[in-house]
């Protein structure tokens, strides 16, 4: 006799982490991973553009802080909301209208004729990639089976190299080629959303998100599809499995709950290590340019060092990827941001030209696979009935510390230059690398689905 029983919120999980990886899985890292792209290129663009303008329109250091600050500080509103938004309206909606308000606000930055109309889009920019990233890395994980959930979380976070790499070599061979090549820089930043859009709108909800709001059926033919493709046939659960009970329904539950005696820890330490590595690696990537520039490289120069730094991220990625699934989350955490500080004090104490790029490429190396490993272990700290919102309010704080730090580096370096700059870095690594020690590590286990 057929089994006509429909399924439930546990098998729809289980069956998700029971899937081999297959094609539909890659459609949603790549969809998500585009998006990811979008908003590294976006960040180490206006680290080149800041160099350019300094010099065209004769900006201050107030001005050129400000100009690297304000998008972060949409960034951390961005992130905040865009969390809250996603547990309520579904993870795929906030995608599409994050990139809709990134390429629109990108797109105009380029004709603009003065610092007031630039820091007005600049924030609109960091507004709809604020909510980008930890949706994104919500969404993934949820689909993400749980042998390789991490892998998959640090392989996305590996977009971000991608997208720097271009804005890198849009730095070296675009802006320097006319006065209007930052123009043409920023052009080029809006023209990849229209895709990213596009192929948005055609990925799935997420089953669990789904499956949590009482959309079985909808979450139900999700999963069919993902286990067609991996030629599964499914067999329905002999019994129903009652639904774990939501930790949270609604916008100020969801806060509360973060603060809740088994969400308190996790929540602290993950805000301190989110706040540090935010403030070190903003502080010290957005200015690499324009402190290349201060001791005497000109401008192409010092965009090459910049680019050949850059392609030390993707090595960093690919070891992280794969010591998250044999260290665990923590562990990985751990020695990347320790690696982290010891770099930073090499980079900001280097004298020659080999120096520069070597202990440049090392701190590129363990600073963007020790993002990997934190953008793989925070959405696995929260249940799915606040697990955006977790993510997205651990970014926005995140994002306060990168408000603070560009706009605190040029007092640094007029006070002790490189040297004091870096060791300060260093400094908030090592705090990171201790608070990482507070998170539960679920490597390998299912995802708490309440």
């Amino acid at each position: 006799m057929p089994h006509t029983e429909l399924p439930s919120r546990a098998s729809i999980a289980s069956r998700l982490d029971a899937l081999p990886f297959g094609r539909p899985h890659l459609r949603v890292l790549t969809g998500s991973g585009l998006g990811w792209a979008l908003d590294a290129m976006d960040v180490g663009l206006i680290s080149f553009i800041i160099a350019v303008l300094a010099q065209q329109w004769q900006l201050s250091p107030v001005e050129t802080g400000w100009i690297a600050s304000i998008g972060f500080v949409g960034m951390a509103i961005g992130a905040s909301v865009g969390g809250l938004l996603a547990d309520r309206l579904g993870r795929r909606q906030v995608f599409a209208l994050t990139l809709l308000i990134y390429g629109l606000a990108t797109g105009a930055s380029a004709l603009v004729g003065g610092v007031a109309m630039l820091l007005v889009l600049r924030f609109f920019v960091g507004l709809g990639l604020g909510a980008e990233l930890p949706v994104a890395s919500t969404y993934v994980s949820e689909f993400a089976p749980a042998a390789i959930r991490g892998r998959l979380i640090v392989i996305l976070e590996a977009f971000w190299a991608v997208g720097w790499t271009a804005s890198a070599l849009i730095g070296y061979f675009v802006i320097p080629a006319s006065e209007d090549g930052w123009r043409w820089a920023f052009a080029l930043g809006a023209i990849p959303a229209v895709y990213a859009l596009v192929v948005r709108w055609g990925m799935p909800e997420s089953p669990r998100w789904l499956a949590s709001r009482g959309r079985i059926a909808e979450a139900e033919r999700i999963v069919s599809t993902f286990e067609t493709a991996a030629d599964l046939r499914r067999t329905p659960p002999a019994r129903q499995i009652p639904a774990p009970r939501a930790v949270a329904e609604n916008a100020a539950q969801r806060m509360s709950a973060l603060w809740s005696s088994e969400f308190r820890v996790r929540t602290m330490c993950i805000w301190l290590v989110w706040f540090c590595v935010n403030f070190a690696y903003y502080g010290a990537f957005i200015w690499i340019p324009s402190i290349l520039m201060q001791a005497g490289y000109d401008l192409v120069r010092s965009f090459g060092f910049t680019l050949l730094i850059t392609f030390a991220q993707l090595p960093g990625y690919a070891v992280a990827a794969w010591l998250i699934e044999v260290w665990g989350r923590r562990a990985t955490l751990s020695v990347f941001l320790a690696g982290s500080a010891i770099s930073a004090v090499l980079f900001g104490t280097a004298g020659s030209e080999q120096a520069i790029i070597a202990t440049g490429m090392a701190l590129s190396f363990f600073n963007l696979g020790a993002w990997g490993a934190l953008y793989a272990v925070t959405p696995e700290l929260y249940p799915t009935s606040l697990r955006a919102t977790g993510s997205g309010w651990a970014a926005g704080v995140g994002r306060i510390a990168s408000i603070l730090a560009p706009l605190l580096v040029p007092v640094m370096l007029a006070s002790g230059g490189a040297p004091l700059a870096f060791s300060v870095f260093a400094g908030f690594f090592i705090v990171a690398t201790v608070a990482a020690w507070g998170l539960v590590d679920l490597r390998g286990r299912a995802l708490d689905e309440r």
